[in-house]
């Protein structure tokens, strides 16, 4: 249970994250709402989670997969440009988040 948890986690993280761009800092309503209470399904979420997931693997895994995924919302819906040197320091957090989760005892 505890993944699902944490990807739903990770789903309302990108969501808010996403709403928070469109809130163009906290000055339209409903995208700022809909941050807040994206960050508070995220964070119970998360605190879920961590009732049977190993700390290190569910905040590695939360922040790499929110990364990588926010970054395809940036590219795709908010037309942001990606350089290389940013793929590869991705690439290196989704290596260790790899590493974090293969030699993490009790996850």
């Amino acid at each position: 249970m505890g993944y699902i948890e944490l990807a739903i986690a990770i789903v309302a993280e990108v969501i808010g994250t996403n709403f928070m761009k469109a809130s163009v800092g906290f000055t339209k309503l409903i995208p700022a709402v809909a941050t807040i209470i994206s960050y508070i399904i995220c964070f119970y979420t998360l605190s879920l989670s961590l009732k049977t997931l190993n700390l290190s693997v569910a905040y590695a895994t939360w922040g790499g997969v929110g990364i990588i995924l926010t970054t395809i919302v940036g590219v795709m819906y908010w037309k942001q440009e990606v350089n290389i040197p940013q793929l590869i320091g991705i690439g290196l957090i989704v290596i260790g988040v790899v590493v974090t989760n293969m030699f993490s005892e009790g996850h």
